[in-house]
């Protein structure tokens, strides 16, 4: 679905208006593209990561233009696009597509301020619903797990008041434990909070998923048990369990939590479902 742009919500700007000169777009070869060293930053161990991934799934839809300004001797330093134009070069890809402005060094200064520090951060969870529109493979696994578990990943992060039963923002945690422990685990993960007690709104946190998810993995038993698993699980209280995590990680490290959390289920499984209680303790 479409639907065109609205700036109607916003107040209307204060200041005086004096953009510069207007930019125009060209073609330039990439030897004439230089980096002002009083400005720019090295490329580090985190931009280079970047710089390889642009280059391995390089792909003119994904690259846009350098943002770039004339300097002496026929040359242009890059403004902004310092990372795509060197994964560029790693594709011996000789001219790239630049935006060049009008701009002194110090309004070149001001420009790589403003675009690197004004910048929207996305969320996972919106990157996520691209990557489901561009049919990408995971995203699409995921929405049938999802889908199965009757969960929904929401597009915005909420604070906890906010949601709604079956809604979760942990992306990252359902990726992880689809790849750990397989769908059939992270389905029932899922069920165990969204289908007991009340629903558990606000639990479908990224530590309780992966906490289930390791002890079900654990005890495949527990995770096959059906009716029976979730049944066990109507009487657990996750707002009980997680408050009493949260309090004691106060005295320990919070890579911890997970591990607390995966401890109290499997305590609490193995006395409600006894039977397998001897696999629990293995």
């Amino acid at each position: 679905m479409f639907k065109p742009l609205d700036s109607h919500r916003f107040s209307a700007p204060t200041l005086a208006f004096a953009p510069g000169p207007a930019p125009f777009l060209e073609w330039i070869i990439v030897e004439r593209l230089v980096i002002d060293t009083e400005y720019q930053r090295e490329i580090g161990r985190r931009g280079a990561n970047n710089v390889i991934q642009i280059a391995e799934h390089f792909d003119w839809s994904k690259f846009a233009p350098v943002i770039v300004a004339p300097v002496e001797g026929g040359r242009f330093a890059i403004v902004d696009g310092q990372h795509r134009t060197t994964a560029a070069m790693l594709r011996d890809i000789k001219e790239v597509p630049c935006q060049v402005v009008q701009a002194d060094r110090a309004k070149q200064a001001a420009a790589y301020a403003a675009v690197n520090g004004n910048i929207t951060k996305t969320t996972a969870q919106q990157l996520y619903h691209a990557r489901l529109a561009s049919g990408d493979v995971d995203a699409l696994e995921i929405a049938k797990i999802c889908s199965a578990a009757d969960v929904e990943i929401l597009r915005r992060n909420v604070s906890q008041p906010e949601m709604k039963v079956g809604q979760t923002q942990a992306i990252g945690a359902l990726m992880r434990c689809a790849k750990l422990y397989g769908r059939d685990t992270l389905i029932t993960a899922l069920q165990c909070v969204t289908q007991t007690s009340d629903g558990n709104a606000g639990f479908l946190k990224a530590t309780v998923i992966e906490a289930l998810c390791q002890v079900l993995h654990n005890v495949p038993s527990w995770r096959d048990g059906g009716d029976a698993l979730l049944r066990a699980m109507d009487k657990f209280s996750f707002p009980d369990a997680w408050g009493q995590v949260v309090a004691d990680r106060d005295k320990m490290f919070p890579s911890t939590t997970c591990k607390m959390l995966a401890d109290k289920i499997r305590k609490f499984l193995s006395r409600k479902l006894p039977a397998d209680s001897t696999k629990a303790a293995a």
